[in-house]
């Protein structure tokens, strides 16, 4: 059993910034991607970015690339999301999540792809 805890959520104005967290426990942290989604009032889930178990690889949606970063303390068994320029399009509710696969070589964009979900944190960008 994996158990995600997102947190760091809040009300920011247009072109300010948020960092995000997503806490993990009951599996080990390091040997796994991780990504992070989100969803938008009457919109479908979207992928947002992934990393791989070791930090070495990312993959960003176009949307918030240059914008966003995502990273990963292993040590500490948290994913982050430093989002940067937040622009009101950005307001949703953002997840992390875990693929099952120990030490995969590739990182999905499909939410399918990923077995474990936290709970969610809302951002809101105000214009």
């Amino acid at each position: 059993q994996v158990h995600l805890v997102e947190s760091g959520g809040g009300m920011v104005q247009a072109g300010g910034s948020l960092r995000l967290s997503c806490a993990a426990s009951g599996r080990t942290f390091g040997n796994y991607a991780m990504g992070w989604f989100r969803q938008a009032p009457g919109k479908e889930r979207e992928f947002v970015t992934a990393i791989n178990w070791s930090g070495a690889d990312t993959f960003y949606a176009d949307s918030v690339k240059g914008r966003f970063t995502i990273s990963r303390d292993n040590a500490k068994n948290t994913l982050y999301l430093q989002m940067n320029s937040l622009k009101p399009e950005d307001t949703a509710v953002y997840y992390c999540a875990v693929d099952p696969r120990r030490w995969a070589t590739t990182i999905y964009r499909e939410s399918s792809r990923y077995d474990y979900w936290g709970q969610g944190t809302q951002v809101t960008v105000s214009s």
